[in-house]
């Protein structure tokens, strides 16, 4: 029952400072979000491809009051990519952005958003990889499938994120598996409204297993974005059974999380993405680690007792 309570703390200016204010807070973000720029977070990149491992970047931050912050938004991306570009790693690497960055919650924001995204999905198909659309709240969401809709007319391997635990998303799924994109499923990690989403683990579950199974059935290519082990264990089942290949699927975790197990994966074959964020505005995409998984949030409350 914490996990609503931690994320409407994600909103709150007040708890922002208290936690941001936490001597032991940097340590414990550090765990999640490796670096702070992109001179930090170059090596890391380096680092996990060495290892076998594939990329999703992601720039942290979505509080955009201002068409400004949304621009430099877009060119904070717009960096990361001309330095990727040396390293030639392709689709190993590819990018993760959220279009309330680029303006999606100002006035006329869906165009702004879609002007702002434009150029980063441009300059990623320049190095030989792509970008995904993360989904955010459900209110978002239909700006966000229009967007994805639009990108892909001239960048088909654009893709987006579905949210397991909305009840609009096996529809979502059905109409994305058919047209052949990169989804992304995951659980989902906004406070959502009863009328809107599950709100039980054993019902969200069960409609990931769904939701995924038609992905696998589909003729999109699916990204399994979970960290549970009985769902992972079930992704392979399920792609076994639909007849893919290794590389007609790819598994997703956050970095930081269950590292031995990103590790294992790749040893096995398949195609494992570590979802790696950095930058300086990182509270709310910390603070949805935390609510997401109980383990985390006892990790946080562990480092803040020992430190005390």
């Amino acid at each position: 029952m914490l996990g609503p309570v931690i994320l409407a703390a994600s909103r709150s200016d007040r708890m922002r400072r208290l936690v941001s204010a936490a001597p032991v807070t940097k340590q414990v973000v550090d765990r999640f979000i490796p670096g702070e720029n992109v001179d930090e977070i170059v090596p890391i990149v380096r680092d996990l491809t060495d290892r076998g491992l594939e990329l999703t970047m992601d720039v942290v931050g979505e509080d955009i009051t201002t068409p400004e912050q949304a621009a430099a938004a877009r060119d904070a991306y717009l960096e990361l990519i001309d330095r990727l570009r040396p390293l030639d790693l392709g689709t190993r690497a590819e990018m993760s952005v959220k279009l309330s960055m680029f303006g999606q919650a100002l006035e006329n924001g869906h165009e702004l958003a879609l002007n702002n995204v434009r150029p980063v999905v441009e300059a990623a198909a320049a190095i030989g990889t792509t970008v995904t659309l993360d989904a955010e709240d459900h209110t978002t969401l239909d700006s966000m499938f229009a967007i994805h809709e639009e990108l892909r007319k001239d960048f088909p391997g654009t893709g987006c994120v579905i949210q397991a635990y909305l009840f609009r998303t096996e529809a979502d799924a059905r109409r994305l598996a058919a047209a052949g994109s990169r989804v992304r499923l995951v659980k989902g990690a906004y406070r959502e409204p009863a009328e809107v989403a599950y709100q039980q683990k054993h019902e969200i579950d069960k409609a990931y297993v769904r939701i995924l199974k038609t992905l696998m059935e589909g003729d999109g290519y699916p990204m399994i974005g979970s960290h549970d082990p009985r769902l992972i264990s079930i992704a392979q089942e399920l792609a076994h059974r639909a007849g893919r290949k290794l590389d007609e699927y790819e598994f997703q975790m956050l970095y930081g999380i269950r590292g031995e197990e990103h590790l294992r994966l790749a040893a096995e074959g398949h195609r494992m993405r570590v979802y790696t964020a950095y930058g300086t505005d990182w509270y709310g995409y910390f603070m949805r680690r935390l609510a997401e998984k109980p383990a985390n949030l006892r990790f946080f409350a562990r480092s803040v007792v020992g430190r005390g």
